[in-house]
């Protein structure tokens, strides 16, 4: 089963230090610049958990993932790019082989100085590591960038029990987005692709949330496995 963990990812031009790393070009950087202000120079979420969980009170929902947060961290070091701060995330995906909705604690990671391909480097390596499926990472571009095919939408003010009723009442939401996290201080992020952005801003809508406050960016989503 596909747990679709979304991760908001934004490159840099400069080159990694590692096997297969890449140098973003001098038109992505300036189609980038002003449609990714505010954006983290780049993204990855990722857990150390590999159990389906499907018990909102279940105890493991509670870890801080603290030693998995050094630990990342120094992985993003030691492939030549700048770890950035970290969140922790309520993840909730819906799961179509159980039919009920499934949980799992992860952390958004900053990351500085790396290009598409180093980022891909480093999230294989995270992704090995830990045991995933995949890891997600999502580069942040202009909305007319030949390579955007995804949207990151970011809303205050919504708590995981919304999120989780939310979908629950949306079938097509469920089937099409997977699912999505909260951070803990009630921030939403959703990772959808392009297409399904109608179905974001009806789910979005739904959990409350005035979609003229929500802030889309839109860019380029990978599931590195």
């Amino acid at each position: 089963m596909k747990l679709r963990l979304r991760v908001l990812v934004a490159v840099s031009i400069l080159t990694l230090g590692v096997t297969g790393a890449g140098v973003e070009t001098r038109a992505e950087s300036a189609n980038a610049g002003a449609a990714t202000r505010g954006c983290p120079p780049a993204q990855i979420f990722a857990t150390d958990n590999t159990a389906i969980i499907t018990d909102p009170a279940d105890p493991r929902l509670k870890t801080r993932l603290t030693r998995f947060d050094h630990e990342v961290r120094g992985i993003i070091h030691a492939n030549g790019a700048r770890p950035g701060p970290s969140n922790l995330l309520n993840g909730l995906f819906w799961s179509r082989e159980l039919e009920k909705t499934t949980y799992e604690r992860s952390r958004e990671f900053d990351v500085g100085h790396v290009s598409p391909d180093g980022l891909r480097h480093i999230a294989g390596v995270i992704r090995k590591r830990y045991h995933q499926e995949s890891v997600l990472t999502f580069r942040c571009l202009a909305r007319i960038s030949p390579a955007t095919d995804a949207v990151e939408i970011q809303a205050s003010g919504v708590s995981p029990t919304a999120l989780r009723d939310a979908l629950l009442a949306d079938p097509e939401a469920r089937d099409e987005l997977g699912g999505g996290s909260v951070t803990l201080d009630g921030r939403l992020i959703l990772v959808a692709p392009v297409a399904d952005l109608p179905v974001a801003k009806k789910l979005t809508q739904a959990l409350g949330v005035d979609w003229d406050t929500a802030q889309v960016r839109y860019g380029d989503e990978e599931f590195v496995s």
